[in-house]
């Protein structure tokens, strides 16, 4: 636990609190609570999503801010949506946007007995009963927002009836959907969750966790709250949908022993327009095979994004740019763009990659001849390592740089015009081959002597500057061009299904590009800027043994304005 103090006023580069740091300086200030303790308590049956950075970063940021702790808790009582595999892709997520839980990894399933327990004790007290409505039955008892619920006929069983029938829920005496066990509240509440919400159902289903020792589980509204209290935690923070569920929270821990009560705070949940966050919706896409798993680059998971060469800090950068507040608002994914820009521009080291290869012979250049230059790793940072690029007569450049002839605004490589190569010479385009049905194959060009680092002695300058690659030292690899995966900034508003809004164009595969030796090196989720290219990262799902797969993690600037407006 640590003892760093909370400041009153934030400094001249700091922005203004917002109302969760307000509410937590006020409770340490006037001794409410000696020391905050938050949580993140996922549900292990998906992958996090950008939704969950922000309440990764808002609840163990707030615990950093006061000195405190995060516990990082698997809410698992749903256990046929549940698996380990998605405990440990929440695991490393949260290690990876930088945090440290608390202690040890802590399940709602390792407090099983003493909820159980609990629910026992409520039974004893007269505060909830076993119900033989079936779940759609059920619904109808339990009325609309307009009309208050019915009781139902199977409440007002002795308290002995009840802890026998609970006894047989629990012994697997009874079939899934025969009963339940309900607290026994108000149906005619105005708040439908305090309606006699059910509080254990049956499901013959195996646990990750704990395996085939229960065959009943407790709701997540009966076990959410007390698991905080049994975790000693201050202030459970979590997105508005809940707050409607508080009155019940607090009722049980009302009505029951618990060590500790928890109060409960609501943000407003992050939406972001071009994205889908809805787990069912997510799991649709991976389901049908319209990406290529959880982890897919296109997906708004975590592990998606990292996998796409996405930065820590810039999620970080973005999840703090949004704010804290309690008013629902829609938050351009440009912005989360621009994050990942700012941050891959001032710490991604620089290379060069051919996307499109056209063959450059230097006919006065020597066949033999091999020259090595040297580039920076980065033109503003001097902690980068330089690269060597080798040079030769045979070189490739994109295809896209060269044209027998173009206008005055065209900037490369054109029949009897210079261009200089990125770190290397000037050149002048001399002429071109073809193959039989008219296709540019080979450009033929000569090098201006005496240019490297400096324009040519005639006077004449290059018009711009392009990238390459050396023709006899390079790195086969193919590149795989992702971009945003839906064209609509509300996908499936309306009545319209949201698989309509998918982009054709999210994922294009490019074979046979070429690299500078230099990416040899390239590690998985580390990003490059590929210069006039945009940011790539190398993809350790595709790439294969002598044969590199890189991933576009973004362009170099925003195209969508144009875009968006198509459509």
């Amino acid at each position: 636990m640590s003892d760093t103090p909370h400041t009153d006023k934030p400094s001249a580069t700091e922005k203004p609190s917002h109302f969760l740091q307000n509410i937590l300086k006020r409770d340490l200030d006037e001794g409410q609570v000696t020391s905050i303790t938050t949580r993140f308590p996922p549900e292990p049956n998906g992958y996090l999503h950008i939704g969950h950075a922000k309440s990764i970063c808002l609840n163990f940021g707030l615990a950093e801010q006061f000195g405190g702790q995060c516990n990082l808790r698997f809410d698992d009582t749903n256990p046929e949506k549940e698996s380990d595999e998605f405990v440990e892709s929440i695991k490393r997520d949260v290690t990876w946007l930088g945090f440290e839980w608390a202690g040890d990894i802590r399940f709602t399933s390792d407090y099983f007995d003493t909820l159980h327990e609990w629910a026992l004790e409520l039974i004893r007290a007269g505060k909830a009963y076993v119900c033989d409505l079936s779940p759609d039955q059920a619904r109808e008892y339990r009325g609309t927002l307009t009309e208050p619920g019915r009781n139902s006929p199977y409440r007002d069983r002795s308290v002995d009836e009840n802890l026998a029938l609970f006894e047989k829920m629990r012994a697997g005496e009874f079939a899934e959907g025969q009963c339940s066990l309900r607290a026994k509240i108000d149906m005619a509440a105005p708040n439908i969750n305090l309606r006699d919400p059910v509080i254990y159902r049956i499901k013959k289903v195996r646990h990750h966790h704990t395996g085939d020792k229960w065959c009943i589980y407790p709701s997540y509204d009966f076990a959410h709250g007390q698991s905080d209290a049994i975790e000693g935690i201050t202030h459970s923070i979590c997105t508005l949908e809940f707050e409607d569920h508080r009155p019940l929270y607090e009722w049980f821990i009302a009505n029951l022993p618990v060590p500790a009560e928890p109060k409960q705070y609501e943000f407003a949940r992050l939406n972001v327009n071009y994205t889908v966050t809805s787990k069912r919706k997510l799991r649709q896409l991976v389901d049908e095979g319209h990406v290529d798993g959880w982890n897919d680059p296109r997906m708004p998971t975590i592990s998606g994004m990292r996998r796409r060469g996405y930065t820590p800090a810039a999620l970080r950068n973005f999840c703090e740019r949004i704010g804290v507040t309690r008013s629902d608002s829609v938050v351009d994914v440009g912005m989360l763009e621009y994050c990942v820009r700012d941050d891959l521009d001032k710490n991604a080291p620089r290379a060069m990659c051919v996307l499109r290869p056209l063959k450059v012979t230097l006919t006065n250049y020597p066949e033999d001849k091999i020259e090595t230059f040297v580039a920076p790793g980065h033109p503003n940072r001097d902690d980068f390592a330089t690269r060597e690029l080798p040079f030769s007569r045979t070189l490739y450049i994109d295809v896209e740089d060269f044209r027998e002839e173009a206008n005055k605004k065209y900037k490369r490589l054109v029949i009897g015009k210079r261009v200089r190569l990125r770190n290397a010479y000037v050149i002048e385009a001399e002429d071109c081959v073809k193959d039989a049905d008219g296709n540019i194959i080979e450009v033929l060009a000569r090098v201006i002597e005496n240019t490297v680092g400096c324009d040519p002695e005639d006077g004449v300058k290059p018009k711009g500057v392009i990238h390459w690659v050396c023709g006899s030292n390079h790195i086969p690899c193919d590149v795989r061009l992702y971009d945003r995966l839906f064209i609509e900034a509300n996908p499936g508003s309306g009545d319209t299904d949201f698989l309509q809004a998918i982009n054709p164009e999210s994922l294009q595969l490019l074979n046979n590009c070429m690299a500078e030796p230099s990416l040899v090196d390239a590690k998985p989720e580390s990003a490059y800027q590929f210069e006039r290219e945009g940011y790539f990262c190398l993809d350790e799902h595709y790439s294969e043994q002598g044969r590199a797969v890189f991933n576009r993690t973004i362009s170099l600037r925003d195209s969508w304005a144009k875009i968006s407006q198509q459509h």
